[in-house]
């Protein structure tokens, strides 16, 4: 990232561009609990002004409220993660806006295969013991519910990386302002979108 970050016409300007080269695709958020999803893409999409949605969310007021604790305390993993596909193929067919999908979603093959096709995903990468710091304190955490919560984050992060590494472009989660995540979002987005146009269009290199 260049030390000089561009002025406000310029945020504008870049911002515009993404729009146009985006079309009708979504900016998707994936990476591991804690790692900025809801927060990052929030910011992100009053950036360019596109509405924002946390897929986590929809999926609770579908279930008339439940946490997803609750869903996965009283349905099970298995149940939880095929709802969780119905409702991302769903939110991808909402048009442009900037969506943030839970840790698990994007290690499930036609969940993934179904951002590539409508989405440009943005990996949030994030250490252990980043997540664990942001997440600890929280009991809406399922999978974090074991004698060792670092050691099952970290699991986690060794089981997923390689999937999470699929993802189109991949921005460090750390602990600096979120506005510099966001504009770092940005430059990446615009980079990827708009000076590497064959590689972002559906049809295009992987």
């Amino acid at each position: 990232m260049p030390e000089t970050m561009p002025k406000s016409g310029a945020h504008a300007n870049q911002g515009a561009e993404i729009i146009a080269a985006l079309g009708s695709r979504l900016i998707v958020l994936v990476g591991m609990m804690g790692s900025g999803k809801s927060t990052v893409g929030r910011r992100l999409a009053a950036r360019l002004r596109l509405p924002f949605v946390d897929a986590d969310h929809e999926i609770e007021l579908r279930h008339g409220g439940m946490t997803i604790a609750e869903i996965f305390a009283t349905h099970g993993e298995p149940y939880f993660r095929d709802g969780e596909a119905r409702v991302i193929a769903g939110l991808l067919d909402n048009g442009p806006q900037v969506l943030a999908t839970g840790g698990g979603a994007f290690v499930r093959e036609d969940t993934r295969n179904r951002i590539r096709e409508k989405g440009i995903s943005i990996w949030l990468k994030a250490e252990g013991d980043v997540i664990l710091r942001r997440v600890r304190r929280r009991a809406d955490r399922p999978l974090l519910q074991t004698a060792d919560p670092a050691a099952t984050i970290e699991q986690l992060i060794a089981a997923r990386g390689p999937t999470y590494e699929l993802a189109d472009i991949a921005i460090w989660s750390r602990d600096v302002p979120h506005e510099k995540i966001v504009d770092e979002c940005v430059e990446a987005l615009h980079a990827h979108l708009v000076d590497s146009p064959a590689e972002s269009s559906p049809g295009g290199a992987p």
